[in-house]
């Protein structure tokens, strides 16, 4: 006899499927808002925010606090959920330290710049992801756009005091997606900060390609074999495999059928000799 399931299991079934439920209810609008702030993040790093578009800054992260709380309230696991969204606290809580005086510090204020980019990038990436669960190669090329203009704005708030550093996004936008093919560029970051982000964007370059270029490889394959008169890599040494195996087929039952005829010859005279 199955016995029912105890209380607290069933409570937090209920509470995964209304979290889930929830999720996919907010997944295009999280997914917009998040290309929204990254679009104003970058716009802040190059040029600056007005006072307008700080304002709608503020409330899309308000309405990300407001989701994350959400979210967290609703989730069964505590821990679980925080050890899984930590770099998302980590981008809600890093524009509040702007308020506090010791970020005022030029230094300070540029390190906790870099961490921006990084949890902000990461929070869209992650959004990203939930709308391309079975499209791969679609995530990632989607997510490298992501990380080249943000990565771009990120070099440029670093370099561009530095002397002889990057003169415009422009720039670091070439240099930015240089940097992610592995092709490369004679400039050098001078910053601390803009030497880590060159580290970053040069890993995730180095394990993006691969994935790329063996995707590519993939489709072009795909394509040939899909193609009756294309010739495929080794076809010919099949066909000849398959023509010898034929061969040596009709010879063994050549050899089969004439060792049959012999045994029913042997076996004649022997009967007439009986007889």
């Amino acid at each position: 006899m199955n016995q029912p399931h105890p209380p607290e299991y069933s409570l937090s079934q209920a509470r995964s499927e209304v979290l889930q439920q929830l999720e996919e209810w907010l997944d295009a609008p999280m997914l917009i808002l998040s290309f929204v702030w990254l679009a104003l993040f970058v716009v802040e790093l190059i040029w600056g925010l007005n006072p307008f578009l700080d304002t709608v800054s503020t409330t899309i992260w308000i309405l990300f606090i407001f989701n994350f709380l959400l979210e967290f309230a609703i989730a069964p696991h505590k821990r679980t959920y925080l050890r899984q969204n930590w770099l998302t606290v980590c981008s809600l809580a890093l524009p509040a330290l702007r308020i506090l005086r010791i970020f005022r510090v030029v230094r300070a204020a540029r390190g906790v710049r870099l961490l921006g980019i990084m949890t902000r990038t990461n929070r869209g990436m992650r959004s990203l992801s939930v709308s391309f669960r079975r499209r791969g190669f679609g995530y990632v090329l989607a997510s490298t756009a992501i990380v080249t203009f943000v990565g771009a704005a990120g070099m440029y708030a670093f370099e561009r005091e530095v002397p002889d550093g990057l003169e415009s996004y422009g720039d670091a936008l070439w240099w930015t997606a240089m940097l992610l093919t592995s092709i490369g560029s004679d400039y050098f970051p001078q910053s601390p900060e803009g030497r880590i982000l060159c580290f970053v964007l040069a890993v995730y370059g180095f394990a993006v390609f691969g994935y790329v270029t063996a995707t590519i490889a993939t489709f072009f394959v795909g394509r040939d074999a899909e193609d009756d008169a294309a010739e495929i890599a080794g076809a010919k040494s099949i066909q000849a495999l398959q023509s010898e195996i034929a061969a040596l087929r009709t010879e063994i039952r050549a050899l089969s059928q004439s060792h049959l005829s012999a045994n029913s010859l042997s076996e004649q005279p022997d009967s007439q000799n009986q007889s």
